[in-house]
Parts: structure tokens; sequence; C-alpha cells
């Protein structure tokens, strides 16, 4: 049993009374998110909240660390609108279910890892986009419909919306200074709703987006043909919600491991992230992915461990099942006030301080992730654009690095000792170093600060012997690392260049 336990990690201390009032907190910022991001797609409401009981409960057991919370996320919902609009629900439902099995084969195949190659200036400019998007999507509270048209609030509407979203604000900044024994976000809640009651203030409410009152998620295989056509059609959008749930997935876990000091397992989550969308599929769930804005509701309300995720996921069963007619009251100004402190707590604002440390180029890769996320709110184009941006800039940078010290001994060989890589970046200057016309007959390119890399350093080194057998003279290649001489050996087919043996040389292999 116990190693049960210590598989869910639930062998860590726990602070039971935190980690339910951080679920508490959680589920009540994640039901009017969940409840706007199905009906913006078109949904009924209710699969929203399937989706992120579903979603939540799953990967809190089954995730790759404590405090990450996951739910219907709009990243990944904003991919399955068109699918909605062109082909229907039950289409829906099965794209889910694939995006799920796509993420359980990046699981097996242990490639969560790559998420490493992601750099700093990537995320901060992942994280900034998010939080803009966050608080943007808190102004459409401020909004109303008249006559089918969204118009802004005016008036004693839009003062009472805002007063009460400054009060929000003010409870969440200032009793911490006081007492962090209770979850600021939820006391501000509470307070707002207590508020809203007692003075019978008229404001928009949670049963203004929808009504949340509903039963246990049912059974349902997606009423789809199984057939060639079918799997042309929902596989590329199955395709692109993985991508997004695991590449938005990942990098809050990585952010979760840098607040909290602590490892999560990458690969694990994609098995978990992959298991509840199959499991969204089948139960009428609109699959999601991890929260970044949840996540950290939950991280500033003292969560460390996965019971507060399984708070907040029963919490919203539960609200489904019994609870809906109190939820349905609270007013929507203290859930804005609380998702706008946690855009501003997203937000990297050190980032500024870094414009004037980081190189311009860093600087260019942050700003274009950040402005791709908003505006496309495409969050695996983004960080795939700033991911090439960086590794473009990187082999630039590396190519100007390769270097050539030149010398003649006394049996009037010319030696060239290489520093630097020698990959497609560097090959031009490789080539440049040389000095084949006015050269001695023999002559040694030494690699022991170098390495052969790929295939265009290889052509590069073939080119270059050819230009001095051009004119009858002779090179050698000394002090090739292991790795190097099997790159060699696989390419003997197509050039011609003398490895001269250097037993007394020890050179670790792969370095």
């Amino acid at each position: 049993m116990q190693k049960v336990l210590n598989l869910f990690d639930f062998k860590q201390k726990v602070d039971y009374r935190t980690e339910i009032l951080a679920g508490l907190t959680v589920a009540m910022t994640m039901i009017p998110e969940s409840l706007s991001f199905a009906i913006l797609a078109g949904f009924p409401p209710l699969v929203g909240l399937y989706g992120a009981f579903i979603m939540g409960l799953i990967t809190a057991v089954l995730g790759g660390r404590p405090g990450l919370i996951s739910g219907g996320a709009g990243a990944t919902v904003i991919v399955l609108i068109a699918l909605m609009k062109s082909n229907g629900l039950e289409y829906v439902f099965a794209a889910v279910a694939m995006a799920g099995i796509i993420q359980i084969i990046v699981g097996l195949l242990k490639l969560g890892k790559f998420i490493r190659l992601v750099p700093q200036p990537v995320m901060f400019g992942f994280v900034n986009g998010l939080a803009v998007i966050i608080f943007m999507s808190q102004l459409e509270q401020f909004k109303t419909v008249i006559n089918g048209n969204k118009e802004w609030l005016t008036g004693s509407p839009l003062f009472i919306m805002a007063g009460l979203v400054a009060l929000t604000i003010a409870i969440i900044l200032i009793l911490p200074k006081f007492t962090k024994a209770i979850p600021a976000s939820l006391v501000a809640i509470i307070v707002v709703f207590a508020v809203v009651l007692v003075f019978n203030i008229d404001t928009k409410q949670v049963i203004d987006i929808a009504s949340v009152s509903g039963s246990l998620p049912p059974f349902h295989i997606p009423e789809i043909p199984f057939t060639l056509e079918t799997l042309k059609i929902i596989l590329p959008y199955g395709l692109i919600m993985a991508a997004v749930g695991l590449t938005e997935g990942l990098l809050t876990l990585n952010l979760v491991d840098e607040i909290t000091g602590t490892k999560g397992n990458s690969n694990r989550e994609c098995l978990a992230q992959g298991t509840a969308n199959i499991a969204n599929g089948f139960f009428f769930g609109m699959g999601g992915c991890p929260m970044i804005a949840q996540t950290l509701v939950n991280l500033s309300s003292g969560s460390r461990a996965r019971l507060s995720g399984i708070v907040a996921a029963l919490t919203i069963l539960v609200i489904i099942l019994v609870g809906a007619p109190v939820i349905e009251l609270l007013p929507m100004a203290a859930l804005t006030g609380v998702m706008i402190m946690v855009a501003i707590g997203t937000f990297e604002w050190a980032s500024f301080k870094a414009f004037t440390k980081m190189p311009k180029h860093d600087i260019f890769v942050m700003l274009v992730v950040t402005l791709i996320t908003v505006f496309l709110h495409n969050l695996a184009l983004a960080v795939l654009i700033g991911v090439i941006i960086s590794a473009l800039v990187f082999a630039w940078e590396s190519a100007k690095r390769i270097r050539a010290r030149k010398y003649i001994d006394e049996n009037g060989v010319k030696h060239y000792e290489l520093y630097g890589p020698l990959f497609f970046g560097s090959t031009t200057a490789f080539s440049e170093k040389f000095d084949v016309q006015n050269d001695p007959s023999e002559v040694i390119i030494d690699f022991a600060e170098s390495r052969i890399t790929d295939m265009s350093a290889i052509d590069a080194v073939n080119k270059i012997t050819e230009r001095y057998a051009a004119v009858g003279k002779k090179v050698h290649l000394k002090h090739l690392s292991n790795d190097c001489v099997e790159l060699l050996k696989n390419a003997e087919a197509i050039i011609d260049v003398n490895i001269m043996e250097d037993p007394t040389y020890k050179v670790v292999p792969g370095k």
C-alpha cells in the first residue's frame, strides 16, 4: 500500500487545511473560465465543466508533479472551434481522444525531455504572452449583450463592476500582510459574494454565463463513421491539440519547478494528459491541458501537494451535482479580480530589467514569442518560432567562433590547429582558413580542440582535401574523437581523407 502512495507522491507531508482551501479557490476560478471557453467554442456549457473535472482529477493523481492544475484550457479549446463549426460535437470528442492517444505516445517514447530545449527568452515570452491573454480575457466581463451585440458597460453597472473588482484586488493585496492562514483569493471571493448578497447589488453573476447544474459525466462513444475519411478529418486537429497541450503543459511544469525549487517528470505529465484527454473524449468533456493561471492561484494559496488538485476537481463535480444554485450566484467581479491578480503575478516583470543586460537577439526572441502568443493565441507556434530563431542565432554565433592556429614544424609540415565546432554554419569560415596555393606539400589539420558534427562538415573536409590534392599536396586529419572517426567512416563512400593514427592521444568518446 505504501508503494502505491509513494507512486502518487502522497508520501510527502501534507498541510491538509492549506491544500483544501487552495483546491476550493482553484475550483472557483476554473468554473467561469471553463464555461466561458465552452460557450466560445459552441459547446454545451456542461461539456466545459465535465472537461475541467475529468482533466483536473486524472492529472492531479497521475500527473508529472504536485501543484500543477489542469482543466478545460482555452489554448486547446481554441484549436477545436473550426472542427466544431464544420463537423459538430461528436467529431470534437473524437479529436480530443485522438489528441490523448498522441500525448500518450509522446510520453511512452520519453520525448517530454525535449522541452528542455526551450531557451529562457522563449520562456519569458511565453509567460508574458499568457499574462496578457489572461488580463485581456477579463475585460470581457466589463461588457454586456445588447440586441445581440457585445457593448461596454456604462453608468452604474460599470461603476459597480469596477468597484467590486477593486475590492477583490484590495483584499488579495492587503490580507497577506496580516495573515496567510487562509488563501487571500478565497477570502476575497467570499467577502465580495457577501457584500453583493447583503446589499442586494445588481451585478453580473455566474448564472449570467450559463447554468452549471447537471449529472455525472455519462460514458459515450463518439458517434462518427470509423473510416479513413474520418481519420483524415480528426487527425490534424488531434495533432495540433496534442502539441498545444504538451507545449503549454510542459512549460507550465518547468515554471512550477522554478517556483517550488523541485523537479517534475515531463514524460509522466505527457502520459497523464493523454489519459485525461482520452477520458474526456468518451465522457462528454472538451479536453484540456495544464492551466498556468489556476496553477499560479494554487501555488500562491500555499499548495505544494496533489491534494489541492483533487479537491478542486471534486469540488467542480459537487457543484455540478448539488451546489449549482449557490455557485451560480457568485459575482463575476470577484472572479475577475482574482484572475487579474493572477495575470499580474504571472507576468515576468524581471524581463524588463533584463532588457539592458540581455543580448539583442534574446530580447527579439522574447518579444516575438509574446506577440505571437497574444495576437494568434497559438502557443505551440509561438514557442516553435522562438526555439527556431534561438537555434539559428546560436548556429550563427557558433559559426563565428571557429579559429585556426597555424605553424610549420621542423620537418616543413604545416599544421592547422582548429578551435570550435565544424558544422553547417561554420564550413565557409573553415574553408577560408587554408592557403592551398602557398602551403607546403604536406598539411596536418588538428582537431584536438574541434569536432566534425554533421554531413556539411564532412563535405567541407572532403572539399579541402580535394583542393590540396588538385595541386599535388597531401592532407592528414589528426586528433579526431571517436564519434568524428565514426562519422567519416560512415561517409567513406563519398570522401577521400587520410586520418592519422595517434594512439597516445586519449579522447573521450562523444566529447
